[in-house]
């Protein structure tokens, strides 16, 4: 199936008749276009008739301006210039008398028109104005009123649809019925988010967003044609797509998008298309309302449980089967943070959405919840907790500069080792972080001794036990204590290896034989005692881990 063609609106709809629909009026049957077909579609809101040679400082867009030559009979060069002059101002059309004042138009005059699709019409001489005018201005008149009285009842259907607490498929189904075209309200990223309309049609528009999502704005064009401002814009085949933005609360929430095979869709669909766009904000933004009231809820719950003060198992597993959660099976915990360089107001409501997301293609009867710094996921022992965060971070990804750490649990048994499990994927993700950087996924038994001192839950005795091995290296109070501390950490690493050791930091080997000798005042004999370097390891490891 081939795409349609895509247009948008953007501005003020116009409300008139077209330069072609005024030529079939009664009174200009024997009118003749002259030049400048293209321009038929220009939209005639007002007429006016040329009575003075400055008529430039009179008119105004969209007018049908009527002349005998009268006040250019001197000056029959003027006339050459005249349609430029026109055109810039945005008038609709030319009519003009000839045989009185006039004899006949400059051959200028025809190519200007053509060129600039500005409709140059050759009145009938037996007509005055003022049936013209009469004609033409009560066939706007009536236009505009049937226009106005389309757009209230149009207004009246949908605040049914929003009283009746309607949302994004009521509204759809009800501008579908009221235009006789193919409508769906499609998201900020072109996700058809609910269709109506006859099948084949709204298949086109599915299909059209699928390929390449549907635009937010489309291209100028002269008035009248393809892509002007508030107007629908005909393509190959007759096809027309119309569309305007869904905003509230100044956020962009999507669009309503109209699409007819026939070019069936008119300048005054847009307004009620506009009037459309408005009821779908507002059901967008209930929408958000009550999911935020839900999320709460569920996050809530969740905490609760993982903190122990949810109920029975029994209790917790009932409501957690409201929710569509599955806890009454081995499960494993894991839990997101975000890293300390990202900016929490903007990242944390979209960490929550991706991993939603991530979480219902890999176990749809997982939980997952908010908090205000975490996003924690409940899943089954046998889904993959890499490839599940590996999902999460790649939807995350447009978001930069912000990442997040993962950490995952041990398998949970029941509900009533899921708060042990909490805390051991909260240590994971910020001990991983601390050992990988920002963005690790750490799982809590492949931490190694971090794991057990991890567990040490006395802090204030870690820090004792830092200060007591390491001395002044402890603080950074001294730059050189930094530079000896990492002296001693690669001695450790290549178990006192001073030729691998120098040769890492880039030292000659006499000076890393002074290093050391420096060392063993500060901390003791530790070449010689083996104890006192696994003390050492251990209180590297603790500084490493400062801040969890």
């Amino acid at each position: 199936m081939e795409p349609p063609v895509r247009l948008a609106s953007t501005g003020t709809i116009i409300h008139g008749v077209s330069v072609g629909e005024v030529l079939g009026v009664s009174t200009l049957a024997g009118a003749r276009l002259i030049a400048g077909e293209r321009g038929l579609g220009r939209i005639v809101q007002r007429l006016n008739v040329m009575e003075v040679p400055d008529i430039l400082a009179w008119v105004k867009p969209h007018e049908l301006l009527l002349t005998t030559g009268y006040p250019l009979r001197n000056t029959p060069q003027s006339l050459g210039r005249l349609v430029a002059d026109l055109d810039e101002r945005g008038l609709a059309a030319l009519g003009i008398k000839l045989g009185r004042y006039v004899d006949e138009l400059p051959a200028e005059m025809a190519e200007q028109a053509e060129r600039l699709g500005f409709p140059l019409i050759l009145l009938p001489n037996d007509v005055g104005f003022d049936d013209i005018l009469n004609q033409v201005l009560t066939d706007i008149l009536n236009r505009q009123a049937a226009v106005l009285v389309r757009a209230e009842e149009a207004h009246r259907a949908l605040v049914q649809v929003v009283l009746a607490g309607g949302g994004l498929d009521e509204v759809t189904a009800e501008v579908a019925a009221l235009l006789d075209v193919a409508v769906a309200a499609v998201d900020g990223r072109g996700r058809v988010l609910a269709a109506a309309g006859p099948r084949e049609h709204v298949a086109a528009l599915r299909e059209s967003a699928a390929h390449d999502g549907l635009p937010a704005s489309a291209g100028q064009g002269q008035p009248g044609q393809p892509g002007q401002p508030g107007q629908p814009g005909a393509g190959p085949r007759g096809r027309v797509m119309a569309s305007v933005p869904v905003t509230a609360g100044g956020h962009h929430h999507g669009r309503i998008v109209a699409y007819s095979p026939a070019g069936a869709i008119r300048d005054s669909d847009v307004g009620i298309l506009e009037r459309a766009a408005t009821v779908a904000a507002l059901a967008v933004t209930r929408q958000e309302a009550v999911h935020a009231v839900e999320s709460k809820y569920r996050a809530d719950f969740l905490r609760d449980v993982l903190t122990g003060r949810a109920g029975t198992a029994e209790r917790v597993a009932a409501r957690a089967r409201a929710f569509g959660w599955d806890l009454e099976r081995p499960v494993t915990v894991l839990v997101a943070e975000l890293d300390p360089d990202s900016d929490e107001r903007t990242a944390q409501d979209r960490l929550v959405t991706c991993w939603t997301a991530a979480l219902r293609r890999h176990d749809p009867g997982g939980a997952v919840a908010g908090f205000s710094h975490e996003v924690v996921a409940v899943v089954g022992a046998e889904v993959d907790a890499s490839r599940l965060a590996r999902d999460a971070a790649a939807g995350f990804a447009d978001v930069p500069p912000a990442t997040f750490s993962t950490g995952t649990s041990r398998p949970s048994p029941g509900v009533a080792t899921l708060p042990e499990a909490y805390t051991q994927a909260l240590k994971a993700a910020r001990v991983g972080r601390q050992l990988h950087g920002p963005g690790a996924v750490a799982h809590f038994d492949q931490l190694g001794v971090y794991r057990l001192l991890s567990l040490v839950s006395d802090t204030d005795e870690l820090h004792a036990f830092v200060k007591e091995t390491l001395g002044p290296l402890s603080s950074d109070t001294d730059a050189e204590n930094a530079d000896l501390r990492r002296t001693l950490q690669v001695l450790l690493e290549t178990n006192l290896n001073v030729a691998e050791t120098a040769r890492r930091l880039h030292f000659h080997y006499n000076t890393l034989r002074y290093r050391i000798g420096k060392l063993e005042r500060l901390l003791g004999n530790f070449t010689d005692d083996p104890h006192l370097r696994l003390n050492l390891t251990l209180a590297l490891h603790v500084l490493r881990m400062r801040g969890i």
